[in-house]
């Protein structure tokens, strides 16, 4: 496909650095000369400098024949014209970065009337991340597919614990629960593991389970873990109003921490009944004279990702049991892996991936295309949802009995509200919804892709 992304900032060069990975044709428009001129350098990409917003400057971008345009600029107004106006001249599809509230209650209506294609708000969608880590303090991670039915979560293997030194085979048996160890990073190293693999203590595993099971499992792993009460978000951010709304209405208290007056002052008018603290959480001693110890959760979401993970591994240090840190750089995330840092949540990574999901699901939009997309395990493994077309050659045929791709697991298999984790005697039917796993380096945006040439084996 044939894409064009105006603004080449930190969620531009994100989408730039996944979409050229998959032979798509990249333009990227920015005024930023030294931008473009790195992303030129490291990524196969052409570049426009210049206002994406301005008529000629699409058109010598070529837009009136451009698949998908990506407005992701830090200006809601540039991204909503940047897709107006590619729309009138030709584009099929149009994406936009909408990060102000109020824009964010008419996204209907300029759906409806502008023709825009996908809405993506970068601060509300980690905000829903956070609040569905908070709901099971256990999970470092938890993704959802088939409208939450299904539900792919990553816990550490404890030393000791229940599933060390055990085959994934035996899983199951171990925790009388049908889960599936989908993906397991060791290191520097991720698996998508067979049977026969063997879990080490402080591997980071990601399970398939159904969501109706997910209290069992942390039941049966013998992790007891109280409700999430009382969280403590530090710093006054976009992402800390939006979570403290979702708590709120769920009744769990909020105390925010913030160095800034006025935001202190915003922060109380709107949720007079939370209690706000004007104060710098970076001063030593502060956190543990304001009783953050007490919490049951600490959310880290200042703009600078150091102080996040810093006041992550400090409150950890305090007793509290589960911190959710923000950042904008991943490779923070790799080099934190081995500590105790709890969760962490990247927006412009989220927003990347709901972008390149829409984006694969419209360059194969038959039967069989992509669905939803989760990047896993620090991006190096793809999670991917598919609705089985009418007819296929390997229907009705066991598992153990078709040719699945290297490192590809067929992880579940939805049927008619059922959810099977499915073993080497289960088949694919009409309709089923399918959950695949598969490394990153191989991007697949058709079921039929999961398998070799000839999907079943030979008599």
């Amino acid at each position: 496909m044939k894409i064009i992304i105006v603004g080449a900032g930190k969620v531009g060069y994100s989408l730039c650095e996944q979409l050229s990975r998959e032979d798509h044709d990249i333009i990227v428009i920015d005024t930023d000369a030294k931008l473009l001129e790195e992303a030129q350098q490291l990524l196969d990409i052409m570049v426009v400098q210049g206002n994406g917003a301005s008529l000629e400057v699409l058109k010598s971008a070529g837009v009136q024949d451009t698949d998908v345009l990506i407005a992701c600029t830090n200006a809601d107004e540039i991204n909503l014209l940047c897709c107006i106006s590619a729309k009138k001249l030709g584009c099929k599809h149009t994406i936009a970065r909408v990060r102000n509230p109020e824009y964010n209650q008419q996204i209907a209506f300029l759906r409806e009337q502008l023709g825009l294609s996908l809405s993506i708000n970068p601060e509300q969608t980690a905000a829903q991340e956070i609040y569905r880590l908070i709901q099971f303090p256990l999970f470092l991670k938890r993704d959802s597919f088939d409208k939450g039915r299904v539900e792919l979560v990553e816990l550490k293997v404890d030393e000791g614990g229940k599933l060390e030194g055990k085959r994934i085979m035996d899983v199951t048996d171990i925790l009388g629960l049908h889960v599936l160890v989908c993906a397991v990073e060791r290191g520097d190293q991720v698996f998508i593991p067979n049977g026969r693999f063997e879990l080490k203590a402080n591997d980071r595993i990601t399970v398939t389970a159904a969501r109706s099971d997910l209290a069992k499992l942390i039941k049966s792993l013998d992790i007891v873990r109280k409700k999430i009460r009382y969280v403590v978000i530090v710093g006054g951010s976009k992402v800390a109003e939006y979570l403290t709304e979702e708590l709120e209405k769920s009744g769990v208290e909020v105390t925010l921490i913030e160095k800034n007056e006025e935001v202190c002052n915003r922060f109380s008018q709107r949720f007079p009944k939370q209690l706000v603290i004007h104060g710098d959480a970076s001063r030593k001693g502060f956190l543990e004279s304001q009783g953050v110890g007490r919490a049951d959760a600490v959310i880290a979401l200042t703009g600078i990702d150091e102080e996040n993970l810093i006041i992550s591994m400090y409150v950890g240090r305090l007793g509290v049991e589960k911190t959710v840190s923000k950042i904008d750089r991943t490779e923070y995330a790799k080099l934190f892996s081995d500590t105790d840092i709890g969760s962490i949540v990247c927006p412009k990574d989220l927003v990347a991936n709901e972008i390149v999901r829409y984006i694969r699901a419209k360059s194969n939009s038959g039967e069989g295309s992509v669905r939803s997309l989760h990047r896993i395990v620090n991006g190096k493994v793809e999670a991917l949802e598919f609705l089985a077309p009418d007819s296929a050659p390997y229907f009705n045929v066991p598992l153990s009995k078709l040719n699945v791709r290297q490192n590809v697991l067929i992880a579940c298999i939805s049927r008619n509200y059922q959810i099977i984790i499915p073993r080497g005697d289960d088949c694919i039917k009409p309709h089923d919804i399918i959950i695949a796993v598969t490394d990153a380096e191989h991007p697949i945006s058709d079921l039929k892709d999961i398998f070799e040439k000839d999907a079943v084996k030979a008599e």
